[in-house]
């Protein structure tokens, strides 16, 4: 199988890596085409532009930073889309609105390819592991032709339809932000009335509210580091579309509309590269505890 991986960046690089190791003939893209350079050690051909990338290749994984991004790539001036052999498979890993997901797979398959969304959960951690949780839509054949794509790379779940991929991973993201949210309030809370917050992370691992994000998050909390592996300002977006899609479908979620107004306000205190953890540090600072 011949792949395209379009975006090397903090997950696209070790991902093109994992499927180069797995065997598999990789062509790489980056905007910044230096991100990219190191892939060619694992055997990967660096393309100079997305359409190079794509000529000839039967699968194409798209990994970028948003909706207006991946349009641009496939469907714009020079995109991807033009270039697609007939009946190439577009895997596009990003993290994009459903409606936009639902869009592209109509215009693919105006152009005779297969078409997934399947956007993952895992972090930068889970990329280079290969145990990323992989969420799918589209249709059941085309998920069954991605297999050989998805085995180096962790556990895909075909969860519906195009779009079906998107709205999974914004339910995951729900549940990240606010989680992270509820550690940084718990620890917050342990310093301000004088306990030791690293202890008190310690006591409730194993309990009934641990969880991934008071293991990894809750330490980077304590420690105060916040080197990104999910940036605040992919938090931000992913937030701001949950609350999107729940007014257009007249739904009130409370813990979300909250979560995305202190994310956004913590990205614009010029901080919206450092890890998404650091929402520790807004609320810190309304309680004067910075």
């Amino acid at each position: 199988m011949r792949v395209a991986l379009l975006g090397t960046g903090i997950m696209g690089a070790p991902m093109a890596a994992n499927l180069a190791r797995a065997g598999l003939a990789v062509t790489v893209w980056n905007r910044t085409a230096d991100k990219a350079k190191p892939l060619a050690d694992l055997g990967a051909i660096v393309a100079p532009d997305p359409a190079s990338a794509v000529a000839g290749a039967d699968a194409v994984i798209t990994m970028l930073a948003d909706g207006p991004t991946v349009d641009a790539v496939l469907f714009g001036p020079g995109g991807a889309a033009a270039a697609l052999k007939d009946g190439a498979l577009v895997v596009d890993m990003s993290s994009i609105p459903p409606a936009t997901a639902k869009a592209h797979a109509a215009r693919l398959a105006e152009r005779g390819c297969g078409y997934l969304d399947a956007p993952v959960s895992g972090g930068e951690v889970g990329a280079k592991a290969g145990t990323l949780a992989i969420m799918a839509g589209g249709t059941a054949a085309d998920f069954a032709r991605a297999a050989p794509l998805f085995a180096p790379l962790g556990k895909a779940t075909h969860v519906g339809p195009a779009g079906s991929g998107q709205v999974a991973k914004l339910a995951n993201q729900a549940i990240v932000g606010i989680t992270i949210g509820a550690v940084a309030e718990a620890l917050l809370l342990a310093e301000a009335a004088g306990a030791d917050p690293a202890a008190v992370r310690q006591a409730l691992m194993g309990g009934f509210a641990d969880s991934r994000i008071l293991q990894v998050h809750g330490n980077r909390m304590v420690e105060r580091t916040f080197v990104p592996g999910g940036k605040v300002s992919t938090q931000v977006k992913d937030m701001a579309t949950i609350v999107g899609v729940a007014r257009d479908l007249g739904l009130e979620l409370p813990f979300s509309e909250l979560g995305s107004a202190l994310f956004a306000a913590l990205e614009a205190r010029g901080e919206g590269l450092r890890d998404h953890s650091a929402l520790f540090l807004e609320l810190a600072r309304r309680n004067g505890r910075a």
